[in-house]
C-alpha cells in the first residue's frame, strides 16, 4: 500500500522546522522556509507559481526539487435545501477522494477523507464496499480544506476528519495533519475545533490519548452489546465493548476532552428500548456526548433508517437518563449525503460519465 506518490519530497506536508532544515541543504536561508510555508498553508497557493515573492528561477528550482500537492476539482454537488456541498477532489495518481461542506450558526464545517476507501468493514457504509486503496498523506487531507476554502471564498472553522476512511488507520499521517492545520503560521485552526472519528482501534485510541492533543475523539459506537457490534462492525470481533470503554475513559483522564459516542440508529437492528436503556448504562461512568445519526441507507445493503417517531423515542429515553445527547442535523439529503456514495458512483459510471466542475 503505497503513501509516497513521487520521488520527490512532498513539501507540503513538511513542518516549518522541517521545510527549514530541507532547504537548509540546497543552501536556502531560514526566512525562505517562512516564505514557502505562508504561501502552503496560509494563502492556500495550488502551485509554486503563485509564490510571487520568489524569484522566477528559485521557482523552478522548486518545481524540481519537490512534490506539490494540489487537488484537482472533479464534481461539486450543491443541496438546494441547506447550502452543503460535496465536493469529489481527484489525487495524483487518478484516484478521487470526497469532503463536504457545512455552513453552521457557529462557524463553517468542512469533513475530510482520510484514506482512499477503507478497510473497516462497517456494514452500513459505502466507503468500505470496494476495501482501502491507500492513505492519504498529510498534504492531501490539508489541501481538502485549502481547495474548498478557496472554491468557497470562506474561512473554515471546524474540521470534522470523518469522511471515507479510518483515521486512526493512518495514524502517523494523521497526527502530522493535525499538528500542520493548528500551526499558528498556517491556518491556525483551534484543535478543540477538530474532531477526529474512530470506529474503535483501542491501542491506537490510547495512544492518542497519550499525545494529550485537546481535539475531540468521536466513537463509532453503533450497539451496546458485543454480539450486536459485531453484526454492524467487523473491528468488534478484535476489540470488545468493555475495551472500548476503558479507553475512553482513559483519553479522558489524559486529555481533559469528553468523548462523543456516535451512534447510527438502523431500523429494527441498534432502536430499541433496551438499547436505548443500555447506551445510559454504558454512558453513566463516562464524561461524554452522544450523538444519534440517522443512518443514510445504500443500495447494497438492507439496513434502514429508524422512522422519526422511534429516533424521538431513543433520544427522549437518553436524556431521561441525564445524558447529553443530539440527533445529527441533516445536511445535504437531496445529494449523495452518506460517506463514499458520491466516489462510489463516479467509479461505477463509465468514462466520461460525470462531468468535472
Amino acid at each position: 500500500m503505497t503513501e509516497k506518490l513521487s520521488d520527490k519530497t512532498d513539501i507540503k506536508s513538511l513542518t516549518l522546522p522541517e521545510l527549514t532544515e530541507e532547504l537548509k541543504t540546497k543552501g536556502q536561508q531560514p526566512f525562505r522556509a517562512k516564505q514557502i510555508y505562508q504561501w502552503m498553508h496560509e494563502k492556500c497557493a495550488r502551485s509554486f507559481d503563485e509564490m510571487t515573492n520568489l524569484s522566477k528561477d528559485f521557482r523552478e528550482q522548486l518545481k524540481e526539487w519537490y512534490a506539490y500537492t494540489a487537488l484537482q476539482t472533479v464534481q461539486v454537488q450543491e443541496s438546494r435545501i441547506d447550502g452543503t456541498k460535496k465536493f469529489l477532489f481527484a489525487l495524483a495518481d487518478g484516484n478521487v477522494v470526497e469532503s463536504v461542506w457545512m455552513q453552521y450558526k457557529h462557524g463553517n464545517s468542512v469533513c475530510i477523507s482520510s484514506q482512499v476507501g477503507c478497510r473497516m468493514g462497517c456494514k452500513f457504509c459505502a466507503s468500505t464496499l470496494d476495501g482501502l486503496e491507500r492513505n492519504l498523506l498529510p498534504s492531501e487531507m490539508l489541501d481538502q480544506i485549502y481547495a474548498i476554502t478557496l472554491a468557497t471564498g470562506e474561512r473554515v472553522s471546524n474540521v470534522v476528519v470523518m469522511g471515507t476512511g479510518e483515521p486512526l488507520d493512518n495514524y502517523d499521517n494523521l497526527l502530522k495533519f493535525i499538528r500542520l492545520l493548528t500551526d499558528e503560521n498556517g491556518l491556525h485552526i483551534s484543535q478543540r475545533n477538530v474532531t477526529v472519528s474512530t470506529c474503535g482501534i483501542v491501542p491506537r485510541m490510547r495512544q492518542l490519548a497519550e499525545e494529550k492533543l485537546q481535539i475531540t475523539l468521536a466513537l463509532s459506537l453503533h450497539a451496546t452489546t458485543d454480539e450486536k457490534r459485531k453484526r454492524l462492525m467487523p473491528i468488534a470481533n478484535r476489540y470488545s465493548i468493555r475495551e472500548l470503554m476503558e479507553a475512553c475513559e482513559f483519553y479522558f483522564r489524559q486529555t481533559g476532552r469528553r468523548i462523543t459516542f456516535e451512534y447510527s440508529l438502523v431500523g429494527g437492528v441498534n432502536d430499541w428500548e433496551e438499547d436505548a436503556a443500555e447506551l445510559s448504562a454504558l454512558a453513566a461512568p463516562l464524561c461524554c456526548h452522544i450523538n444519534l445519526i440517522p443512518v443514510n441507507p445504500i443500495k447494497e445493503r438492507d439496513y434502514v433508517r429508524s422512522d422519526a417517531n422511534k429516533i424521538q423515542a431513543f433520544k427522549n429515553m437518553l436524556e431521561k437518563n441525564n445524558k447529553n445527547v443530539t440527533i445529527r442535523r441533516e445536511m445535504g439529503r437531496d445529494i449523495d449525503g452518506a460517506c463514499g456514495q458520491l466516489r462510489r458512483r463516479y467509479k461505477e459510471e463509465p468514462s466520461g460519465g460525470m462531468k468535472r466542475a
